[in-house]
Order: structure tokens, then C-alpha cells, then sequence
């Protein structure tokens, strides 16, 4: 049976992307934010309104009428949003500040000092986790220059100042034409005949205030560009790259080159002589336990409890706590072979002391060292990198092509005119004559001439997807030469997208420009074709980083900007800081906004014509009366920018039903991933499902943890347990009649678990003040990191054997140890200090004790000595784990809900208590010190390495890491597909699925899988098909048409979660519904009425064919008739 949206579980789509959206397609992360306080609205750079995106309005009621227009008052959602501040325990949202304005003039901030360069954690959390610290620095003290900024350099720029570097200068000598408008995102139409780079100095400047941004409009001196480690040419000549490269190469700078022309592109890195990346891929170090090292001439290490290590040859590896073969603890990086997925091998080991038992391996990130040739050679001997190994090949042919270009514009003065055969012919040409010209390893034979065709056909196009592609890969790649980190593109890489042509030549006529700022893409498909694309009607569900990239190119691209076309995006969240670094449409004066609509204000500042509603929903099944029939069926596609799995499987399964084609992208780090999802010819985003998350064993977290990652997630429970669930338990005990009855029908151990923490959180541990909040706090310290530890020591000692005899504490086994509390230490102190405080914010206490009378305090609290307790057991594996859930003691049970005060006595006293949700992204909120403390705490008692803040943050609040040139660049082969999809391309081997990863550089694309086909009888059927039946009759008509028609004998129907008939029925009952209509059947059975607004019914049903065997079969469709409301 399919799975269909009238029945789809309670998930729904609450449209943000924190990333965004992964790789492994159904990994997602927490949705949550911090709260903001504090914004400034600031203007920006230079004092006027001059920033297309986010200039401040001209007055707030203007702004607020913008607002208005865009979502039209539709939802009737209240914008407001909760802010629950507690002054005694945060003082601020963020962990940095927000940029000032004076005199409404922005203020630019400094960050450097001295040498040191300052990162702001709260602006580049997310992509702090991808570059580390270490690399950010480096970049944060690199100058740049960007040469040229039509679409595809303000495209670099806007993701190089994004990602924080000291300072960039924009350097263009041009005007601002009426073709730049084609993706040039940062121009509007009255900059027609200013300069372009002091048009888009300060609109670029406000998308970080730590980098210094500059325009420069004279010509490139070698004085000039002496002043930059890093320059980037684009759309020139290769007469001028080679100057500037010759100029670069003598004075050390890295030197990048970019062009595009229509639907091709060309990338060029040269980085030096001899260029250190220090690390080729970001992914963390690679470690596991070891349980054998050979003693012999090979050195065969084996991973412990037949787990892969990962490793390959050639890696190098270190290592810790080893027994025996001791001197390996001490020994220098040891490259490895590889031997199968569980071994590796190390070389001569008998030299060793012979290995006793235990042991940690730790991968190694070594250098490596790259030399680049200078421009001037690689035209001749190119090092060419294929972007897509379906067109291998390809890349020799496009380097000549873009040579020939070169050569024609340079001939002719200007470049092949669109779909011109007399231009094509005379490009080809060239390309036959610069074929001859290189040397014989470099030949090609033969040429490609449908491609150069192409090429000359499409040269002078300008698509915005486009410069989003080839501007995100350079921009990574100046990353890359500023920090060292991840491997660079070596060093010519080419690309195109020739799939999204039309399938019939177009006339020479159909292509003419007209002066409209659409020019760059009716050059390449045609008026017809833009006409299409102007009418369309397109959801975003999701305004985050990639529902931002979204409306950039979908505005750029003049989606939704004809008269019947239309744009709607929906996202219920509201704006943070650490959004700033990547989702480009947001500024700092728009935290706390919506996203929905600051996002939609920006696209309609891009492009003034876009038709577009902003919306605050979630999209779920508690908004399909908005999101209903109507609204789905007058949609062209959806477009999803969504960060959990749950959600776009929603949104995926509406789409199948509605039949309408799916974008679906996401990234995580350096990693993207896009698939198109086309009705009636490719599987959908459900389709397929990753295998699920492994779970840490309960008695390895309670007892037995080994790394750091067990350690944070002991932490994250328990700061569930004491701040959260407690809470939580009261108000539904006084709020909820019948919460007892509830409790007692729990299974296992549940009731006892509940009571007990109510009993602790009423009576035990109830405090009166912040003074009993540090009591309990120091109580804690006590009994997590000292008694527990003793008793599981006094349970199985150092010395404890198992029944073969080996030792316990071995393996995965670490011997644990107590520690002894002082106030004298931060790490004791502030643990007490986090705990109290979050005690007294769940009880509303105030926080009225100095750091002094704290540490006193903290110091003198009295403390039992430890006392082991007798016949206590302890479990050691996941089956005792379960059995001891299981045991529960009644009698105790009836005790502890005897012991509780009357919910009414609690009232009466205006008793309360608030559970506190864990919130990673205020750093003064006492969470993540409370996370730290806690994990670094348990892991000192199991000898294990501790982690910082930042890893700590990553880890325990799952964060997914993100940067703006990924989310750029997926965005971009997305809206490469869009085109393919209004095209009407029938060949899925047109389409292409993505998955890249920027770091090394990986680029990989397939074809969509077809939808898996299914057959009952002679038909054949996908999940794109549904029986569709026109309502309204009864249950006998329905079941006899099945026969009748299909030949398949119905033997269950259901709709929802009630069965409306099935063959094992009693008889009585069964005819007595045969006459009942199908709408009065669900309204009976289901004990719903059916919403005004549903127009269908979806039934699922399992059939017997003629011969009595099981067949699947696809659900049904029944069509209400119109006058249903009325039966209602």
C-alpha cells in the first residue's frame, strides 16, 4: 500500500534550514535559536538607502505596508514572537554584539587587534565548524581582490565577505548596462550608467561588518595588486590573466580566474610554486580501539569488537594507552597499509615490547604539498579537472572552445551572436586552429563540434544559476588559498549544462535581445520559453540559507514575475544572529523579524516585478486548509529548503499526490546534495531511506563511556532529567485530572521514574532559595562524580576478572576514578554554579548571591561520606539494561503518590514551575556551561580527553555545520533544473541529481532513479498512480465497481487510521454500511466530519485478483462531489 498525505503522520514541515539540508538526504538537525535582543536598524554603509537588500524603508509605516502587500494578511498569523529573558540569569541574546549605528550610519567593526585576529562565535558558529578556528583565523588576516562584478562577481563577493576575510576590494572600470540585470543581484535599474563597483561597494559592505570592503574603478597596476594575497579575475581577457598571473606568481599572491558564458563555465586556480594544504578533506580525525598489534615483521593492528577503522592506505596514525608495546605511545605519525576494513598494518613491530592489551589509534592530517603551473603554461598544458564523469572528456574540449572565444572576441570585437550559424561555424573554425596550436599531449582529436556549436550558440547568455555554481567553487576555492584548509581545484576545472536546452533548434529570430534585463537568458532559450518561466507559479517552503538562495535566483531569473506567475514562501521562524553568516538576504537590523517576509522584501528589492506572498505557516496537516487543494493543483512546482527529514517527506508526499515536480536540496559543511523528483517518472524523496542513526547502549552512557561523545550526550540527558522533565511532570500533575490514572498504566519502571522526580521536585529537593539551589547543586557534584563512581568501583574493582579471565576494565572498559570537589577549581565551582542556576529559573528564584558568597558557599557545604550500598547491581550489557527497566516495585509506587501534596494545595500557594528547554545559542543562559562542566567533569573521571565549548556546542546540540558557498552553489544546479523541468524534458537522462563536496573538490551527478514499478493483473502502476473515482456512492456501487472495472475483489478499505471495511467484518455490520454513502462511511466510522475545504478522499485498499491471490495495488482517489458540504 502507498503512503499518501490525507493519512500522513503528525510531522510537518516547519520550513527552516539550518542547513540547511544534508548530503545523506535524511539526516536533519534541531530547528532551535536563540532569542535576540538589542537590534540595531541599521542603515547602510555610507548613511543612505542605498543597500539594495536591506536599506532601511523610508519610514517604518512604509516598511510595514511592504510587509502587508507581500503576504496580503493571509494567514493571520500575529508576528510576534516570545521572548522570555530573564535578567537575573542572561543578560544578552548573543554572544557577540551587534553592530551600531550612529547617526544611522553603520558602524564597521574592528577585528583585529594587534596581531590577533577576533571571531565573532555568535555570526560564524555554523561555519566555524566547518573551517575550525584555526583557518578562520588565517582568513580573517587575508586582502583580496575581486576584478570584475557583473553577475558572477558579485556572486564570489558575496560568499568570500560572508566567510570573514580581512578585506576585499571590488575592483570594476565598467558601467552599469542593462544586461548586467540578468543575475547581478546587487544593481537596480536606475545604476544604468554608474560605475558597477561603487554601485555595489555598499550594498556587499553590509553583509559583514568585520571585513573591510573597498571599490576601486581604476586600472590593475602591479603596484596595485601587490597589495592582495589573493586575486580573482572575472569575465576577461586571457591576454589580461596572464599579466596579472605573471604579476601574482612574483610576488606570491594566489591568482584565480573565472568566466561564464550561458551555459558554460571555467574555473582557474593558481596558488604558487609550492602551496601547503594542511588538511584535503575537514573530516575530524579518524580514531578506534585496538584489540591486537602483532609482534612480528608486518605490525597487524586490529580494531576492537569488529569495528571498521576506517582508515586507508597511505594514512598516518599515532598512538595512546597502549599496554605492553608501550613505546608505540611515544612514536611519531606511522604511515599505514591498508589490510581489510578491520586491520591495518604498521610495519616491523618486533622490535616492540610485545603488546599486553588496550590502545587508541588516532589518524594523522598531514601535509601536502601542491605546485602549480602559471596560467601562461596551463594554457598549453592544462591540468584539467572533469566535473562530471558522465562528459569525460568534455573539459579538453571546453579548454579550447574558451580559447577560441578568446580569439573571436579579440578577432571580431565581440562574441558569437546567439544561435547564429555563421558564428558557430567561424568559432569552430578557431577551435580547429587552436586545437593545432598545442602541443601534441595536448591535442584533441577529435573535436567535440555539436558542443562548440553550442557553445558559440550560448556564449553570450548570462544565467543567474549559473554564476551561482562557478561563483560558489571559486569562492571556496579562495578560502582554500587563504587557509590551507581542504584540497584545492587543479587546476582548470569546466562545466556546463547543455541538458537544460530546448530539444528543437531555436530560430535565430526567437533569441534577438530587446533591452530587457531578461536579455541574458532569452539569448539562450528563447522568448517562448522566458515567457513560461515569467508565468509560473512555484512554492518555497523554507526562507533559511537555501530558501534565501532560492528567491535570489528565482527573482534573477524572473520566476514568478509575468502576470499570472507567482512566488509564495512560508517559514515560521524568526531571524537570529547566527543566521547573518549565511542566509544573505537577512542584516542585522532584521533580527527577530520573520524570515518569510524580510526574505520576500529582499527579492522584491532585486527585482521589483516578482509576484511574491510571504507566509508564516508551517506546512503540515494542520495547515491544509490553507495549503489545500486549490492551492497545490494551481502550482507548477515546489521547492524545499527545508532542515528536517520529517518535514520534507510531507511536502514530498503532497507533491506526489498533486503531481507536481520537487526540488529537493541540502547541505551539510562542504557536502550538498539536490534531487529532482518528477511527476510520473522518477522516485520520490520517500523513496529511499537512510539507515538510522547508531545508538549509544543506555549502560554504556549510565556506566561505561569511552569517548567524549558519550560523556556530552550523559549530559544532555541529564540536563533533560533535572532542568526539564520535572518541571514538566508538575504542571501536568496540577493541571490534568486525570495525570495519576495516567501515570499507573505506564509499562516497566515508568511510574516509579515519574513519581520519584515529582516527590524530589515537591518535596525533597524543593528550594526555598538560591543559597538551598547551591546546596543541592554541590549535592549533585557529590553524587554524580564521586559516589556513583565509588559504587561502580566497589560493584567491580580495578582488579576485577570476568568469568574467562580477563580483565573487566579493558577494551571499551575505562577503569574510572572519583573526584574530590574544590571550590578552587573552575571546572567544580562552575558546574555548582550552572546547576543552581537552572534550578532556580525551573523554581523562579532569584539569583541574589555575589561571586564571593558563592565560592564560600560552595566550599563549606557539608557532605556525607561515601557508603557503598549492599546487593546494589549493576548492569553491564543492553539485556540486563532491559531486565532492570523492567523490575518495578508496585508497593513503592502507591508510597510515593501517597507522599504528594494535592495539586489543589499547590495552586492555592501559587506554586510554579517552569521547564527550561535546552537552548545552545545564548551563551548566558547557563546551558551549554551546565553541558561542559557536566561532560568534562564525567569524562576526568574515565581519563577521557575533554571537549572545548565549541566542540561541545557542535556535539551536544547537534548542530549541523554550514557555509554560505555549499548552500550557494546547490541552489544553483537546483535552478539548473528548474529549467530542465519547464522545458518539459521527457529523457530522465537529462536531469541530474547532485552530490558534491567543495572540500576535496568532488562533483558528482546521475541520472534520477525511474519510479519503481509495480503490476496487478496486465496493468502497471508507480506511486505517481491512483485509482480515481468520482464520488458520491455508496459502499455495494464502490466495492462492485472494483470488480467490475479492475477485476480485483476489495477485501479491505481504510482511510486514516479507520478501517472502513474489510472482509472478516461481521456479517450484520458489513451490510449494514453496503448502503451507506462513501462520505456518511467516513463520517461514521472516523467520528470526523469532513473539512469544507477537502475536495478528495484518499482510500487505501488490499485486493484479491480474480483468482483469489493478494495483489498491490495504488490507492484510491475519490472525488467529492461538489455539493459535499452540504450533507456536512
Amino acid at each position: 500500500m502507498s503512503t499518501h498525505p490525507s493519512h500522513s503522520p503528525s510531522a510537518s514541515a516547519s520550513p527552516t534550514d539550518k542547513p540547511n539540508e544534508p548530503p545523506v538526504k535524511k539526516q536533519r538537525t534541531d530547528a532551535s535559536f536563540s532569542s535576540a535582543s538589542n537590534a540595531s536598524s541599521a542603515a547602510s554603509l555610507n548613511g543612505t538607502s542605498s543597500g539594495l537588500l536591506s536599506a532601511a524603508p523610508s519610514s517604518s509605516a512604509q516598511h510595514d505596508q511592504e510587509m502587508t502587500d507581500l503576504h496580503h494578511n493571509k494567514n493571520g498569523n500575529s508576528h510576534a514572537s516570545d521572548q522570555d529573558m530573564e535578567p537575573a540569569v542572561r543578560a544578552a541574546s548573543f554572544s557577540g554584539a551587534l553592530p551600531h549605528t550612529t547617526n544611522g550610519v553603520l558602524e564597521r567593526a574592528d577585528s583585529h587587534s594587534g596581531d590577533q585576529v577576533h571571531i565573532d562565535e555568535g555570526l560564524y558558529s555554523r561555519q566555524l565548524y566547518v573551517l575550525g578556528h584555526e583557518a578562520m583565523r588565517r582568513m580573517g588576516a587575508t586582502s583580496i581582490l575581486i576584478s570584475g562584478l557583473k553577475g558572477l562577481g558579485v556572486e564570489i563577493a558575496k560568499n568570500i565577505i560572508l566567510g570573514g576575510v580581512k578585506s576585499v576590494c571590488l575592483h570594476d572600470e565598467g558601467q552599469v548596462e542593462p544586461a548586467d540585470l540578468a543575475s547581478q543581484f546587487f544593481l537596480r535599474e536606475e545604476d544604468v550608467g554608474k560605475n558597477r563597483a561603487d554601485v555595489c561597494f555598499p550594498r556587499l559592505a553590509e553583509l559583514n561588518i568585520y571585513v573591510d570592503v573597498r571599490p576601486h574603478t581604476a586600472p590593475l597596476t602591479a603596484a596595485f595588486l601587490k597589495k592582495f594575497q589573493v586575486v580573482v579575475l572575472t569575465e576577461t581577457t586571457v591576454e589580461e590573466m596572464i599579466r596579472v598571473n605573471d604579476i601574482c606568481r612574483e610576488h606570491g599572491a594566489a591568482f584565480l580566474a573565472a568566466n561564464t558564458r550561458g551555459l558554460f563555465g571555467q574555473v582557474f586556480c593558481d596558488f604558487g610554486k609550492d602551496f601547503t594544504v594542511l588538511d584535503t578533506n575537514g573530516e575530524p580525525p579518524l580514531t578506534a580501539m585496538i584489540s591486537l598489534i602483532t609482534h612480528d615483521d608486518k605490525g597487524l593492528v586490529t580494531a576492537a569488537d569488529e569495528a571498521r577503522h576506517g582508515l586507508e592506505d597511505g594514512d598516518h596514525v599515532t598512538f595512546q594507552e597502549v599496554q605492553g608495546m608501550t613505546e608505540l605511545n611515544t612514536h611519531e605519525p606511522i604511515k599505514i597499509k591498508y589490510v581489510n576494513p578491520y586491520s591495518f598494518a604498521i610495519g616491523d613491530t618486533s622490535h616492540f615490547s610485545p603488546y599486553t592489551r588496550g590502545g587508541i589509534v588516532t589518524q594523522v592530517k598531514m601535509a601536502k604539498h601542491l605546485h602549480f603551473k602559471s596560467f601562461r603554461e596551463s594554457l598549453q598544458h592544462p591540468a584539467l579537472m572533469d566535473m562530471d564523469i558522465a562528459k569525460f572528456g568534455r573539459s579538453h574540449q571546453l579548454h579550447i572552445g574558451f580559447l577560441a572565444l578568446d580569439k573571436f572576441l579579440q578577432k571580431k570585437g565581440h562574441l558569437p551572436r546567439p544561435h547564429n550559424v555563421e558564428d558557430a561555424e567561424a568559432l569552430l573554425e578557431l577551435c580547429k586552429s587552436v586545437n593545432e596550436q598545442l602541443p601534441p599531449e595536448t591535442k584533441v582529436d577529435p573535436l567535440d563540434e555539436e558542443t562548440l556549436r553550442n557553445l558559440a550558440k550560448t556564449c553570450r547568455g548570462d544565467l543567474p544559476p549559473m554564476q551561482s555554481v562557478v561563483g560558489s567553487i571559486i569562492a571556496q576555492e579562495v578560502m582554500k588559498a587563504c587557509s590551507g584548509k581542504f584540497h584545492p581545484v587543479f587546476q582548470f576545472l569546466y562545466f556546463d549544462a547543455l541538458e537544460c536546452l530546448p530539444d528543437a533548434a531555436l530560430a535565430e529570430s526567437e533569441v534577438q535581445p530587446t533591452g530587457s534585463r531578461y536579455d541574458g537568458q532569452v539569448q539562450i532559450f528563447g522568448r517562448q520559453f522566458a515567457e513560461k518561466l515569467y508565468n509560473s507559479k512555484w512554492f518555497v517552503v523554507g526562507a533559511g540559507a537555501i530558501g534565501c538562495e532560492l528567491l535570489k535566483n528565482f527573482a534573477m531569473m524572473g520566476l514568478g514575475c509575468g502576470p499570472k506567475g507567482k512566488i509564495f514562501v512560508t517559514d515560521m521562524d524568526t531571524i537570529e544572529k547566527s543566521n547573518l553568516n549565511r542566509q544573505f538576504l537577512f542584516r542585522p537590523h532584521d533580527v527577530q523579524k520573520m524570515k518569510s517576509d524580510v526574505a520576500a522584501l529582499a527579492a522584491k528589492h532585486m527585482n521589483p516585478h516578482i509576484n511574491i506572498i510571504s507566509h508564516q505557516n508551517r506546512v503540515g496537516a494542520d495547515t491544509e486548509r490553507i495549503y489545500d487543494d486549490s492551492f497545490f493543483e494551481a502550482l507548477d512546482g515546489v521547492a524545499n529548503a527545508l532542515d528536517n527529514v520529517d518535514a520534507r517527506m510531507y511536502v514530498d508526499r503532497r507533491c506526489v499526490f498533486y503531481k507536481k515536480p520537487l526540488l529537493e536540496s541540502g547541505t551539510l559543511g562542504t557536502k550538498g546534495n539536490v534531487q529532482v523528483v518528477l511527476p510520473n517518472l522518477t522516485e520520490s524523496y520517500s523513496s529511499s531511506q537512510d539507515p538510522p542513526e547508531k545508538s549509544i547502549p543506555i549502560c554504556t552512557l549510565k556506566n561505561f563511556p569511552n569517548s567524549i561523545e558519550h560523556t556530552l550526550q550523559w549530559a544532555r540527558d541529564l540536563f533533560e532529567g533535572l532542568f526539564s522533565a520535572p518541571a514538566t511532570y508538575v504542571i501536568r500533575y496540577m493541571e490534568e485530572a486525570k495525570f495519576m490514572e495516567h501515570v499507573m498504566k505506564l509499562p516497566g519502571a515508568q511510574p516509579t521514574e515519574m513519581l520519584e522526580s515529582l516527590k524530589k521536585a515537591l518535596i525533597d529537593e524543593r528550594p526555598a532559595s538560591f543559597a538551598d539551589c547551591i546546596a543541592w547543586a554541590r549535592q549533585q557534584f557529590q553524587e554524580l562524580f564521586h559516589n556513583q563512581i565509588s559504587q561502580l568501583l566497589y560493584n567491580f574493582p580495578r582488579d576485577q576478572v570476568t568469568t574467562s579471565g580477563a580483565p573487566f576494565w579493558s577494551g571499551p572498559k575505562r577503569c574510572p576514578h572519583p573526584l574530590e570537589f574544590s571550590a578552587d577549581n573552575p571546572m567544580h565551582l562552575g558546574f555548582v554554579i550552572a546547576a543552581a542556576s537552572l534550578k532556580a529559573e525551573m523554581y523562579g528564584l532569584p539569583r541574589n548571591l555575589s561571586p564571593k558568597e558563592l565560592h564560600e558557599l560552595a566550599g563549606r557545604i557539608p557532605v556525607a561520606a561515601f557508603k557503598p550500598k549492599q546487593g546494589l547491581k549493576i548492569a553491564t550489557t543492553e539485556a540486563e539494561q532491559a531486565a532492570e527497566a523492567a523490575s518495578v516495585e508496585h508497593g513503592h509506587v502507591e508510597e510515593l503518590a501517597a507522599a504528594l501534596p494535592p495539586p489543589a494545595s499547590l495552586k492555592g500557594s501559587g506554586f510554579h514551575m517552569k521547564p527550561i528547554e535546552f537552548e545552545k545559542d545564548d551563551d548566558t543562559n547557563f546551558h551549554m556551561d551546565f553541558i561542559v562542566a557536566t561532560s568534562n567533569l564525567r569524562a576526568e573521571n574515565y581519563d577521557i580527553a575533554p571537549a572545548d565549548r565549541h566542540k561541545s556546542k557542535l556535539i551536544a546540540g547537534k548542530i549541523i555545520p554550514a557555509i554560505a558557498t555549499t548552500t550557494s552553489l546547490v541552489v544553483g544546479l537546483a535552478c539548473l533544473e528548474l529549467y530542465k523541468i519547464l522545458q518539459g524534458h521527457a529523457d530522465l537522462a537529462k536531469y541530474k541529481n547532485s552530490f558534491v563536496n567543495l572540500a576535496l573538490p568532488y562533483f558528482g551527478f546521475s541520472e534520477p532513479m525511474p519510479a519503481p514499478k509495480n503490476s496487478y493483473g496486465s496493468t502497471q502502476w508507480t506511486l505517481w498512480d491512483r485509482f480515481e473515482v468520482e464520488g458520491d456512492m455508496t459502499l455495494k456501487e464502490f466495492l462492485n465497481m472494483f470488480k467490475e472495472k479492475y477485476q480485483l475483489e476489495v477485501t479491505m478499505l481504510s482511510q486514516g487510521v479507520s478501517m472502513l471495511y474489510s472482509f472478516f467484518l461481521p456479517k450484520e455490520r458489513a451490510l449494514e454500511r453496503m448502503d451507506w454513502k462513501m462520505t456518511e462511511l467516513v463520517r461514521k466510522i472516523s467520528r470526523r466530519k469532513i473539512e469544507p475545504h477537502v475536495r478528495s478522499l484518499v482510500f487505501e485498499v488490499c485486493c484479491n485478483d480474480l483468482e483469489g491471490e493478494d495483489v498491490e495495488v495504488p490507492y484510491v482517489k475519490y472525488n467529492l462531489p461538489s455539493n459535499h458540504k452540504m450533507h456536512d
